[in-house]
């Protein structure tokens, strides 16, 4: 397989304004040991891409590439990865110190790399490993006793594919979103769905085993009164720097997800038990037993104002942009 040397590639230049990256022809990176080099096809967006991009959260340089999720082909491999994972359709979750997804090449340790079967559309691929691989971090942090679940901030990705773990494992799920969300959540297995994001907090009893939240700190706080004794709090976004409550009284177990601190301190079991968990939403997904999400796909140079258009909410369903064809 001949590579080219040169790619494009949408490049930060250290404004946190994401119509501002750079579409730019640069050399094609060379897979390090550990690596795969893959041809992106489809480029996955998310809200954490516009978020690293003020710069606070990250230690980059202009011309750095962003981007964690993709979808593509093997093309190389670096040393020490076996030859045989050329060709292979795979789809990743990068770590932010690297050179990212928002590029036609990324080079990926081969560790995160999930397998995307044949029945499993690039679109569906990259939409996933972000907020997939996210919601099962969140789900895995609560106990088997648990039988109750309330999910704040219910309207986005990472629930929608929370709730769909979360049904299958038996859980009562109650949803808290926009009521324009609710027939989609209802479809996906949620037996309540009340109206949120909340204004104060919670004030009905108690009546949740956990609860996982989706919005930021203090929307988790306001719904710890929703817990029950000796119940579980999650925070997706942001974390709680102390206890809502008063020390021996509830006895509530707080508890904080973020997918990126995989890559920096996550061993090998770690990884081995995310790619394991996300090809089991791959292969879900091919027998039609996963729904994914909608989707809104754009051509490669219109990713720029596309992650901007997430920022601002401007369109809905899941953002994509297609790179080219596999080949």
């Amino acid at each position: 397989m001949t590579l080219a040397t040169t790619h494009r590639a949408f490049t930060w230049q250290g404004s946190a304004n994401p119509a501002e990256l750079q579409l730019t022809e640069c050399p094609v990176p060379q897979p390090e040991a550990g690596d795969v080099l893959i041809r992106n096809v489809v480029i996955g967006l998310n809200p954490v891409d516009w978020k690293v991009l003020g710069g606070s959260l990250v230690d980059w340089h202009p011309g750095h590439v962003p981007g964690v999720d993709g979808a593509g082909v093997v093309v190389a491999v670096g040393e020490g990865v076996p030859a045989t994972w050329i060709g292979q359709r795979v789809a990743y979750h990068q770590d932010l110190a690297r050179h990212g997804s928002y590029a036609e090449h990324t080079p990926v340790k081969a560790r995160a790399v999930l397998r995307i079967p044949a029945d499993v559309s690039w679109e569906d691929a990259a939409g996933l490993p972000c907020p997939g691989l996210t919601a099962w971090l969140a789900l895995e942090k609560l106990p088997a006793a648990c039988q109750t679940l309330l999910v704040g901030g219910a309207g986005g990705s990472v629930a929608h594919h929370l709730v769909q773990l979360a049904v299958r494992r038996g859980l009562h799920v109650t949803a808290l979103s926009n009521p324009r969300h609710a027939q989609r959540l209802t479809a996906l297995g949620v037996a309540e769905c009340l109206p949120g994001p909340l204004g104060s907090p919670w004030q009905a009893p108690e009546r949740f085993d956990a609860v996982i939240d989706m919005v930021n700190a203090q929307h988790a706080a306001w719904l710890a009164p929703a817990l029950r004794t000796n119940g579980h709090l999650v925070c997706v976004q942001d974390r709680l720097a102390a206890s809502p409550i008063a020390p021996f009284t509830r006895t509530l177990s707080l508890h904080e997800v973020a997918l990126g601190a995989s890559h920096p301190y996550g061993d090998e079991r770690t990884w081995q038990e995310l790619v394991d968990a996300g090809e089991r939403m791959f292969a879900a997904l091919g027998r039609g037993q996963w729904q994914p999400d909608s989707v809104n796909v754009v051509p490669f140079e219109q990713l720029a104002n596309h992650l901007h258009g997430l920022q601002l909410r401007s369109y809905g369903g899941k953002g994509l942009v297609r790179v080219g064809q596999a080949v």
